[in-house]
């Protein structure tokens, strides 16, 4: 199939356990109704952490006794924190998103020093699995969460999670009140509709209305903790959330607010937010909290959105030496360094190589829960990964996706994660020309689940409106089978790329092996570097001959 490319990407043509992102390290866009082009709702995750495992979580629907009891691991560690009681029943959760279609993504943004080690058991992670067990909506999730930390006391830094059924999209910010304190201080934003949104690890909330709770919605002490602590003087109105709990600095802007920008810029162009708003050119400029999009959002434009290196912008990862002959988008890490004293950068892009797992949820009311919400679920660099279609409805996911079958130390050919990682470290050696490859066996994948999304649900309702049962155990084994799909693709790929680009050869259609040059740019930096130390010395030139004498015949 013939890929359709989004507007928003470039196309180059040259463990059993739940273990979290670290801080500074994921990005999460919401799209309301009005925004997309389907009348879905949207939002996307990248859990990016160079110590996390990409794998598919999945809690089935339960019952529970009477004084059961739910174990509280922290997300980042694995380490017990306690127990809440359980309630009744709990819903069926696929990775990020409930049987209901809600989902729940995060960034933590850490904020002020001073508000570090709060006395809690109730972490960032658990909040977002328990008010997936427990919500139906996303109202229902933002009372959940604030409900859990004011009586369990809250375990975690600063956060911003994006909160999206399919009506409506939150922004819940929250932050911890300091060591041995209990609970948090917290502010809720409704997205207006037609709008989207974004976070990555920057507190974005501002001020915000205070007699609005159809749109807003805060804790009673938000205003007057921070008065308490003297880091607010000013009238209620005039409090602004973000600048208070996580003032912004220059790294705040550009790493994480310019992966905001990045998505804004694309997606409403006409609103003109230059590279001034995140390059700290301009300190005091702000991007808004939201966006009206220049073009409805489709599915494929979600996707693509989440792929981004700053191609086309001042901010070009593909542009500076860095990125050597094949315009390697990807810096490895430290992303801070001391040249002669003074401190330099790597620029932080949507798309990166520590991303364990990312997707895009589908919500639509206009749909059955079980068919409605579709979970685009993919591994690795959401640049390189492939987006596969994961139902609400499902009893089981996708063996090669599934919890426990590798880990971060541990590699398997079974699992999804390492073949992806196989294939994006293969493409990172010579990104200009395999991404090339690579992008087109993406395009075909998901070319294909979109084409046959409409005649997938078409027949999930007919089976739900007689046996909903079977509705989704006809939706199980749909997701199942594209998961091992993808699975078996990829890995084929990898070994083509093997084939076609070992030991910098290029091998072409016909099986002929080719010795492309590097980039004529490339070479010129190697002899900038070397000077004349590589320089082929010219010939010398031979001395020319003496023309021979005439000889003169002797006079008769």
């Amino acid at each position: 199939m013939i890929r359709r490319t989004s507007k928003f990407v470039p196309v180059l043509a040259v463990s059993a356990g739940l273990v979290a992102p670290a801080a500074l390290a994921c990005t999460s866009m919401l799209v309301t109704k009005g925004a997309t082009s389907d009348g879905s709702t949207f939002m996307t995750y990248a859990a990016d952490a160079h110590e996390l495992y990409g794998e598919l979580y999945h809690t089935p629907a339960r019952r529970h006794a009477a004084g059961a009891m739910r174990d509280i691991i922290e997300w980042d560690t694995g380490r017990f924190l306690g127990r809440i009681p359980q309630p009744a029943a709990t819903y069926s959760v696929v990775g990020n998103m409930n049987e209901h279609q809600l989902s729940i993504g995060e960034s933590t943004f850490t904020g002020r020093k001073e508000l570090e080690g709060p006395a809690g058991i109730v972490d960032y992670g658990s909040l977002i699995y328990i008010a997936l067990e427990r919500a139906r909506t996303a109202r229902e999730a933002i009372k959940v969460m604030t409900d859990l930390v004011a009586e369990y006391g809250y375990a975690s830094t600063g956060e911003s999670f994006s909160i999206v059924d399919p009506k409506e999209a939150w922004i819940l910010e929250m932050i911890g009140k300091g060591a041995g304190k209990k609970g948090a201080v917290w502010v809720a934003r409704r997205l207006p509709d037609g709008y989207i949104s974004a976070h990555a690890n920057q507190a974005r909330i501002g001020q915000f209305p205070l007699n609005e709770p159809e749109s807003t919605l805060y804790s009673p002490d938000v205003i007057s903790f921070a008065r308490e602590q003297g880091w607010f003087t000013g009238a209620n109105k005039d409090f602004s959330f973000a600048d208070t709990y996580h003032p912004f600095d220059f790294e705040s802007m550009r790493f994480a607010e310019g992966r905001v920008w990045s998505i804004f810029r694309r997606a409403a162009p006409s609103a003109k937010l230059g590279a001034e708003y995140v390059d700290g050119s301009v300190p005091n400029k702000r991007l808004p909290l939201w966006v009206k999009p220049d073009q409805k959002v489709s599915v494929q434009d979600a996707m693509a959105l989440m792929r981004d290196h700053f191609e086309g912008t001042p901010l070009d990862m593909t542009k500076d030496v860095g990125a050597g002959p094949y315009a390697v988008p990807y810096r490895w890490r430290p992303m801070t360094w001391q040249v002669d004293g003074k401190k330099y950068l790597h620029e932080r892009a949507i798309s990166t190589q520590q991303t364990g797992f990312s997707f895009v949820a589908q919500m639509r009311s206009s749909l059955p829960a079980p068919i409605g919400g579709v979970l685009w679920f993919g591994v690795d660099d959401t640049f390189t990964t492939v987006y596969t279609p994961m139902y609400a409805g499902i009893r089981q996911v996708p063996k090669n996706f599934s919890q426990g079958v590798a880990s971060r130390g541990e590699f398997s050919w079974d699992s999804s994660f390492w073949v992806f990682n196989w294939v994006s470290n293969q493409a990172y050696s010579r990104w200009s020309d395999m991404i090339v490859d690579v992008q087109r066996t993406q395009g075909e994948l998901e070319g294909q689940f979109l084409a046959d999304q409409a005649d997938v649900e078409k027949a999930a309702l007919k089976l739900y409106e007689s046996t909903p049962e079977q509705a989704r155990d006809y939706l199980t084994a749909y997701s199942v089978s594209q998961g091992d799909k993808v699975h078996t693709r990829w890995r084929k790929l990898g070994e083509q790329l093997l084939v076609k680009y070992i030991d910098g050869n290029v091998r072409d259609e016909q099986g002929k092996v080719n010795h492309p040059k590097y980039p004529e740019s490339w070479y010129r930096h190697i002899v900038k570097d070397t000077g004349s130390r590589l320089l082929v010395p010219e010939e010398p030139k031979a001395e020319p001959k003496p023309a021979p004498k005439p000889t003169v015949a002797p006079a008769p």
